[in-house]
């Protein structure tokens, strides 16, 4: 989440009652967590185990618990609990707002648009030109939609990222991230019935230009889906995910979390995909392998017994 206008960074480390150290004069330009860091932008780290990842990401100011040595022009913003300081940072900047009406006087809906019956279009939401939203569709608050979409009925856009804080040394050991990132969707994209598209924990979930989605599609928050993307029924997709361009997923494919799926790559039915694959190939199986490669192992799979029956007759 970028902010609106630069603030320094001593006005956030009073807002969460923190210690700066290091660049006490810097001005921080939003917030994010790791996967998504940028220069300027503030992350937080509460285990020792991601300490050296965050203070040498690309993020220029770091809440974090302890005191260490920074690195230059950077900053640390040092308090008991960074996770809370999140929080306070997210609820001071986009706080929750509760909608009275279907859509809302701050969204902006473009010329040729239909909105059919029951459709709910939240707060500071852009809508372009000549797209269709069915009957109660979910368009949730700061979502951007480009020209000529189509959502089918059912489908929720913007839902909070499925992301926690995990500690067991508490009473309730999952501790919801508050969600500030948004949806974005390019032009000429199509989304079937029932679909959920989650928004980024602090960044965006971005859609590329030309993907059409079948019924059932769920993409996880902060995933970047290329352009001219095809994905079938029931096709599943972790956050922080990187498909590039042209990628086709057929029914029930699971896509685990930050991994990167090549240009041109196709999946088939019902396969996983634990992690990064290379484009312009064809991928089956859970978890996936080489289409061609797993078909002839399924031959002689079938085979075994047959087999086995000559051995014995040996």
């Amino acid at each position: 989440m970028k902010f609106p206008s630069p603030v320094p960074v001593q006005w956030i480390a009073e807002l969460i009652e923190a210690t700066v150290t290091g660049n006490v004069n810097g001005l921080a330009t939003g917030i994010n967590e790791i996967h998504k860091v940028e220069a300027g932008d503030l992350v937080f780290v509460d285990h020792p185990k991601y300490y050296e990842k965050c203070i040498n990401s690309a993020a220029t100011f770091i809440i974090i618990n302890k005191e260490t040595d920074v690195p230059p022009g950077k900053a640390l913003l040092i308090c008991a609990d960074p996770f809370e300081a999140y929080l306070k940072i997210v609820r001071h900047f986009r706080p929750f707002t509760v909608s009275h009406q279907l859509i809302s006087e701050s969204a902006t809906i473009g010329e040729g648009t239909v909105l059919m019956p029951g459709a709910f279009v939240g707060h500071h939401v852009t809508i372009g030109k000549n797209c269709i939203i069915y009957p109660n569709v979910s368009i949730n608050d700061y979502t951007v939609i480009g020209n000529n979409v189509i959502i089918q009925s059912g489908t929720v856009i913007g839902s909070d990222a499925f992301y926690y804080n995990t500690k067991k040394n508490r009473d309730v050991w999952y501790k919801k991230m508050d969600s500030c990132g948004r949806v974005v969707i390019e032009d000429d994209v199509e989304i079937g019935a029932a679909c959920t598209i989650d928004r980024g924990v602090s960044h965006d979930t971005v859609i590329g230009r030309g993907t059409k989605f079948d019924n059932q599609v769920h993409i996880g928050h902060d995933s970047i889906i290329g352009k001219n993307c095809l994905f079938a029924a029931q096709v599943g997709v972790a956050g922080a995910v990187d498909i590039k361009d042209g990628v086709v997923l057929w029914g029930q494919v699971g896509v685990s979390k930050t991994l990167t799926i090549g240009e041109n790559a196709v999946v088939f039915a019902q396969s996983g995909v634990p992690d990064s694959i290379e484009g312009n190939r064809s991928y089956f199986g859970t978890p996936v392998e080489d289409a061609l490669q797993k078909k002839r192992e399924l031959v002689w799979v079938k085979r075994i017994p047959e087999m086995w029956e000559k051995l014995k007759n040996l």
